[in-house]
């Protein structure tokens, strides 16, 4: 697995060098855009509004906007001392509370720990600590320059850490619309729900559960190479530059005839 990030968790006197890895993957089937015409991949450029023209990576600096069009610049250096400044810190478990006591809502990604070369010893004991404790790790980890509250739990035989958000970002219940109020529910409609649920109530077993969307999308896909496949285009856009020099050479190679041929007409002239 491609690690993520490089570290160390710490809880009291125990450090423990670990390895982060997403344990979670995209499986969304990306689609390309082409152009309809000639089926030629269309392409992105970051182009700059006011000046209107093509802008590299070296000209673009980072902004914060505080009101609407005034923004306040921030130097690369200074975010790299900042992110380093964080970075550097290991890993250190806050607290430890009950799984149960975190809503889902929180949560964002997960991450499996690996210990390091010298960790394993250590990474075991957190293990065997939390499974017996019944308890998860909170802890602050600084991850693509974000930091970011995170819980440390067991996961089957593993150590996983999940990224949460903090409370903040969690907007408020009160600012969705159209919630209604408490409202009499007829107990013969709550009775039936109930009975209803009962008769779906069952194991969760993860396999069950399939994308049937992407599937359905995959055999389409396949289908279509089989019948349908295309090729993009491989013409290469002339650049503005060329076709000038091309019209120039060709204007002055038309220039070069026209003094050759008034030169041999007077000469045939003269012999004449």
């Amino acid at each position: 697995m491609h690690t993520v990030w490089k570290g160390s968790i710490s809880f009291g006197l125990v450090n423990i060098p670990v390895k982060l890895h997403a344990a979670t993957e995209n499986k969304d089937i990306k689609l390309r855009q082409l152009h309809k015409e000639c089926h030629t991949p269309i392409s992105y450029k970051k182009v700059c509004e006011g000046c209107n023209q093509e802008v590299k990576d070296e000209d673009i600096v980072k902004a914060y906007e505080y009101a609407k069009n005034k923004f306040v610049v921030l130097d690369q250096e200074e975010l790299e001392s900042l992110r380093k400044e964080n970075e550097d810190k290991a890993v250190e478990i806050i607290d430890f509370v009950k799984l149960t006591e975190i809503d889902p809502i929180y949560f964002e990604r997960t991450y499996f720990l690996s210990p390091d070369t010298t960790g394993g010893k250590a990474y075991s004991l957190l293990r065997q600590t939390l499974e017996q404790s019944g308890k998860i790790g909170v802890a602050k980890i600084i991850i693509r320059s974000k930091e970011q509250l995170a819980i440390v739990r067991v996961y089957q035989n593993a150590l996983v850490m999940e990224t949460i958000h903090f409370p903040d970002e969690v907007r408020s219940v009160g600012d969705v619309p159209n919630i209604p109020s408490e409202q009499n529910i007829v107990p013969k409609e709550l009775e039936t729900a109930l009975m209803l649920v009962d008769q779906l109530t069952t194991e969760f077993n993860p396999e069950k559960y399939t994308d049937d969307y992407r599937n359905a999308l995959m055999e389409l896909i396949e289908e279509k190479k089989a019948t349908n496949t295309i090729s993009a285009s491989d013409k290469q856009p002339v650049p503005d530059n060329v076709t000038d020099l091309m019209t120039a050479l060709q204007a002055s190679l038309e220039k070069t005839k026209k003094p050759a041929t008034r030169k041999r007409a007077t000469k045939t002239k003269k012999n004449a």
